[in-house]
């Protein structure tokens, strides 16, 4: 038998050794990051049940998304001091719980109020499961650990988003749209079950409170929940037409400009902006906002685009955007041996390279183009994702210390998520004016003077008139109707096509970014372990 000694001095000679308590914590933090990425999108392919349930208007119904990615992207930064009042265990313990409480709570929603009300209260609470899932990892793994780790984490941060539509679509068209948001209950009792025993007790300090960054605190919240509202409401009211709009901007800029300036000169600052200066943290989040503009862009477009352009119900969506999200499933577990042989930086830029074809693809968007046609660049798509995130989050955290990992954390998390933000607000624009463009365009080709457009519009009437219509100015009437219908459609597929064309440049530039970085110790066949 081992004796206690002899487990210690083999412990002394592994100093990278992980027992299985710490493994359970991190793996069950996990899930409480999973599950909040989750909840950010899993609405998105049930919007119209939603909607109907509850009596929200077509405009309004994006805020049931919005107000939960709201309160989530605020509460991330300010989750690392809050974990140092309360303590670590206190603190994500109590926010599992009450994130479940408020998960069957919106199942329970019986207007639109109460719906954005418990959904901006659900990402509040489950806001905190990211960034406390991301310090666990490069807190508790050592760092030879820390790459298993971090395909761990990036589970939730790509698969989530890609597999949140398939399992709303397939709940939704199965038992109904509130089991979005009771299918956290069994993910939720895991992370409890895994974290209340391996948590480290800890006292809570609220002394701290006294000393909290509360200017730096104050103006992040506005700064943030203002730019956000911008971003959702800005294609709608015409951006800076909108009085209401370009004074929410100016309150952002002011708010955001002021947190910058009260960062870099508090002494105790809710976050260290000056980790942004070193090189590969730097570059690294730069490419995280990008990644995160393509990554619920994609996720945005696409159900959009299936559902407004080819008729797909949630269920058909969700079944295309498995293809993206299942595969990851099984490829991101191995990335971190790939990381044991190949440089990161590579690995990274080919996961961009391929995210980058799999936008490229997409740009030949038609009438005949839906699920059969999405399943090859779905399937670059996952193979993309599942490469970059772990090796570009190992490069970006690179040499963070311990004292700096919640900031690191939150800045990097943060960025990510409100790229999503502005990546979608970017995309509705697109989409907007784009199609006006493309209708414009082929407007003017299609004189009523043409020969062909008079061909067009004859047949149309005809058929019309064999249908059943007996006036035939109604009938000539419903044709030109229809022909103006069919523009504005091959103007949307055109629109669709630039769209992704879009995302796939930015995610050529956080390619450019990547390239810049330092490779890190460990990276690559010289570091291997």
């Amino acid at each position: 038998m081992t004796t206690p000694a002899a487990m210690a001095k083999g412990s002394a000679t592994r100093p990278d050794a992980v027992d299985a308590k710490t493994w359970l914590m991190v793996g069950g933090s996990i899930i409480g990051a999973f599950m909040a990425v989750l909840n950010i999108q899993i609405t998105n392919a049930s919007l119209p049940n939603i909607q109907g349930a509850i009596g929200a208007g077509l405009d309004d119904g994006g805020w049931i998304s919005t107000a939960y990615l709201v309160a989530e992207i605020v509460v991330i930064p300010l989750t690392g001091f809050l974990t140092q009042v309360f303590s670590l265990r206190r603190y994500l313990l109590a926010n599992t719980v009450l994130f479940l409480v408020l998960s069957v709570a919106c199942a329970s929603a019986q207007d639109l109020t109460q719906m954005i009300v418990l959904r901006a209260l659900q990402g509040f609470f489950g806001g905190t499961l990211i960034p406390l899932a991301f310090t666990i990892t490069l807190t508790t793994l050592p760092p030879s650990r820390q790459p298993m780790g971090l395909a761990l984490f990036a589970l939730s941060a790509t698969f989530a988003p890609a597999i949140g539509p398939t399992i709303g679509g397939y709940l939704t068209e199965t038992y109904g749209w509130q089991w979005i948001f009771y299918v956290n209950l069994v993910p939720g009792a895991l992370m409890l079950a895994t974290l209340w025993p391996t948590l480290p007790a800890g006292k809570m300090q609220p002394g701290l409170l006294r000393l909290g960054d509360w200017p730096g605190i104050a103006t992040l919240s506005i700064g943030l929940a203002t730019l956000q509202t911008v971003l959702e409401e800005g294609n709608k009211d015409d951006w800076f037409g909108s009085t209401f709009i370009v004074r929410l901007s100016l309150v952002a800029a002011v708010s955001l400009a002021l947190f910058v300036w009260i960062e870099l000169t508090s002494p105790r600052p809710l976050l260290d902006l000056r980790l942004l200066k070193r090189r590969n943290f730097g570059l690294g989040s730069i490419s995280s906002v990008l990644l995160g503009m393509a990554l619920y862009g994609s996720v945005f477009l696409l159900p959009l685009y299936l559902s407004q352009m080819q008729g797909y119900n949630a269920e058909q969506v969700g079944f295309v955007l498995a293809w993206t999200g299942l595969p990851q499933l099984v490829l991101i577990p191995l990335v971190p041996l790939l990381m044991r042989w190949i440089d990161a930086r590579m690995l990274v830029a080919l996961g961009f390279a391929l995210f980058a074809a799999s936008c490229f693809l997409n740009v030949a968007t038609s009438p005949d183009y839906s699920g059969p046609q999405l399943l090859v660049p779905n399937l670059v798509r996952a193979v993309g994702q599942a490469l970059l995130l772990t090796p570009l989050t190992s490069l970006t955290t690179a040499g963070i210390e311990r004292a700096s990992a919640a900031s690191a954390s939150a800045i990097y998390n943060m960025l990510r998520n409100l790229g999503g933000a502005i990546g979608i607000a970017a995309l509705q624009t697109l989409l907007t004016r784009r199609e006006q463009f493309h209708s414009s365009v082929l407007t003017a080709h299609v004189s009523p003077m043409a020969l062909a457009t008079q061909a067009r519009i004859a047949a149309l009437q005809s058929h019309f008139m064999a249908a059943g219509t007996s006036d035939p100015a109604a009938a000539w009437h419903d044709a030109v109707v229809q022909i103006g219908r069919t523009i504005r459609a091959q103007a949307y597929f055109l629109a669709y096509g630039d769209a992704f064309y879009m995302m796939g440049a930015g995610l050529l530039l956080a390619l450019g970014a990547v390239l810049l970085m330092r490779k890190t110790a460990g990276s690559g066949a010289t570091g291997a372990h």
